[in-house]
């Protein structure tokens, strides 16, 4: 075998070695605790194909060049400074994903996709957040001594390849480099079939953990990469499926309508003009609250809230980030856009929205943040005479690059709209439950205690850690503070307060919900949400699903006067209000449909599609039964994802 080839096929081996570390280190890191080293097989095979596919391309210039003698690692000095110069640029351009991978498997528990340049483009604020998060400064010094350490073994190998070589007169036949490259090639193709190697294989294994485990993050951002576009020139059939959509959510199905109607105030709808205060919770993952029967207790204010409001306690986010909640809150339409937030599309970003329906109210934003960060700034400037009141708004100790803590930006919203003439609409957004956990509780905060548990116990019941634990119990006392200050206002007794999570969080929930809830990734979506105005609201718990873009059509049915609607929310509340659904979709290219029965779900790219049961009842249904409710699922599925991806571009009113 020639000089160059025999030197390949040991970096090869080398850059293998590398992609094999990273899944075990993966695999070992975050992998369910009753998952074996078995059962993660065929991750680990469809793993070696997708690594194999990226070693090749990387090495195939070496091999393809090297056809000419002049060209080969072993022409001459200079030519093996380049080409382990290359490799060595190649190494660090590999490790950086690797170090991003990881780093996104630590904070969503998914793997690096090219939504990671939503962030991006908030270069400034994502760097603090990554500063304050992580011992950034070690982090690139590892990286700098590995790359320099890879080098060193390039040219170890091939100082090897010299001496085992040298004197047996070895020639230089092109033939060899040609088939190499073919293999090369065949390598990159991944398959010995009509159909290459895709993403989409690996979500055919049984969970989302040993789907994403298999994607090294270069491919999966590479693949992903493409579905940042403008979806809008991939909608089927969209007016043919408006009559559907409109029977699914209960509306009169006339296909000349859309979704525009006007409906009437409710005979239950408050004279009193009431003020509204909503709040968007940072990551209230409804598992790790007290609400779901989590033992662990970590939000026992808010449960008692939950006792004296009207509960919803299977409502799910459509998408999992804080910008797309406040896009479907406040427009009533899921972003469905896989891997590009609708904020960051100047295509996307002009929308009605119902708050704008609020006549004679005045209406405020409240985050202790940068309204920059994903162009939240561009998200509300649909809402006509909001006053935004952020970053140096609110006076304090920042914390981190997020702000104050939610005890001052709630504490200090409340001292503003006691300013405020009656009627007043208030958004405000709380950020403190984020990453870094550590840096969420103001040290001089004398009103909250921290309490430590055993990790064994924080992980059977879906915290990572201590420092996690006492950020979302830090949450739930910010909560307290500030009901416990509303209630001395003249306003409280006549205030609607509507509290929901943004997102959920990945982790273990099984000891809380079924198996299928963590393995289907629900818990991502699955938040809290309650109306409650003491004097106003009758308490009542409810368990239908429902939806984040249910939110503002809920509240305007509460009030004494008629309403425009052009989009998919409804009003919760309703006597009507026909099927319980909420819509999902998620970065593993998927679209589905949560039920009061079931759970459906379609890959868009593959078309195939998985039918859950939430109940023991549907458990028990047979095979026709699933097959019949699995083709309507699918229809109304589709129908609905394509309308969304639609109105994104289409609710401006021009």
């Amino acid at each position: 075998m020639p000089k160059t080839l025999r030197w390949v096929l040991q970096v090869g081996g080398i850059f293998l070695l590398i992609f094999t570390l990273y899944r075990v280190s993966v695999f070992l890191a975050f992998r369910a605790s009753d998952l074996t080293f078995s059962a993660a097989i065929p991750s680990f095979v469809y793993g070696v194909r997708f690594d194999l596919r990226w070693i090749a391309a990387m090495l195939l210039p070496v091999t393809l060049l090297s056809i000419r003698p002049q060209w080969s690692p072993f022409f001459s000095e200079r030519n093996k400074r380049i080409w382990t110069t290359y490799l060595a640029i190649i190494t660090l351009i590999v490790f950086f994903f690797f170090a991003a991978g990881f780093g996104s498997f630590s904070y969503n528990r998914t793997p690096l996709d090219a939504g990671a340049m939503n962030f991006v483009e908030d270069f400034s604020i994502s760097i603090t957040m990554i500063w304050e998060t992580y011992p950034l400064l070690w982090m690139l010094a590892g990286l700098a001594m590995s790359v320099w350490f890879l080098r060193w073994m390039y040219h170890r190998v091939h100082w090897q390849v010299v001496s085992q070589t040298d004197g047996k007169g070895i020639l230089h036949q092109p033939r060899y480099f040609l088939y190499s490259s073919f293999g090369l090639l065949l390598l990159i193709y991944g398959s010995l079939s009509m159909r290459p190697l895709q993403r989409d294989d690996s979500f055919q294994l049984p969970s989302s953990f040993l789907a994403y485990l298999a994607v090294n993050p270069l491919q999966n951002f590479a693949t992903t990469w493409r579905l940042r576009q403008d979806p809008e020139k991939d909608i089927p059939n969209v007016r043919r499926g408006i009559p559907l959509v409109r029977d699914w959510m209960g509306l009169t199905n006339r296909a000349d309508q859309g979704l525009h109607r006007v409906v009437g105030p409710r005979s239950t709808a408050f004279e009193s003009r009431p003020n509204i205060v909503l709040v968007q919770c940072e990551s209230f993952s409804m598992y790790k609250s007290s609400m779901s029967g989590n033992p662990l207790n970590a939000t026992p204010f808010f449960d008692s809230l939950s006792h004296q409001g009207i509960f919803f306690d299977r409502c799910f986010a459509p998408h999992f980030s804080t910008a797309r909640a406040l896009f479907a809150i406040l427009f009533g339409i899921p972003d469905v856009q896989f891997f590009r937030f609708s904020s960051r599309n100047p295509q996307s970003i002009k929308h009605r929205t119902l708050v704008n329906q609020l006549e004679g109210y005045s209406k405020h934003y409240f985050l202790s943040g940068s309204p920059e960060f994903n162009n939240f700034k561009g998200i509300l400037a649909n809402i006509n005479g909001l006053q935004m009141h952020t970053d140096d708004f609110f006076k304090g100790e920042k914390l981190n690059v997020w702000g104050v803590s939610d005890r001052e930006l709630l504490l200090q919203s409340l001292q503003e709209l006691s300013r405020q003439p009656d009627p007043f609409f208030a958004y405000i957004q709380t950020a403190g439950n984020h990453r870094p956990f550590q840096k969420s509780i103001p040290k001089n905060d004398t009103t909250f205690r921290r309490v430590e548990l055993p990790v064994d116990s924080l992980l059977k019941y879906g915290f990572e850690s201590n420092d996690e634990f006492n950020s979302f119990r830090y949450t739930d006392h910010c909560f307290q503070q500030f009901i416990e200050a509303a209630r001395k206002e003249p306003f409280f007794s006549n205030t609607l307060f509507v509290f929901v999570g943004d997102h959920g969080v990945a982790g273990d929930a099984r000891s809380v919900y079924p198996a299928l809830w963590t393995e289907q990734r629900l818990t991502d979506q699955h938040v809290p949400l309650l109306f409650y105005a003491p004097q106003l609201l009758a308490p009542a718990r409810r368990s239908e699903v429902v939806s984040q873009i249910d939110v503002l059509p809920t509240l305007l049915g509460m009030l004494n006067q008629p309403t425009e609607h052009y989009t998919l929310g409804r009003d919760l509340l309703a006597p009507d209000k026909k099927n319980d659904f909420a819509f999902l979709t998620n970065t593993t290219d998927r679209i589905g449909m949560v039920t009061n029965d079931q759970f459906f779900s379609r890959n868009v790219n593959s078309g195939e599609e998985i039918l859950l049961p939430l109940n023991a009842t549907t458990a028990r249904q047979t095979m026709a039964q699933q097959d019949s409710i699995r083709q309507k699922l699918s229809l109304i599925t589709q129908a609905y994802a394509d309308l969304a991806r639609f109105l994104l571009f289409h609710n401006s009113g021009n």
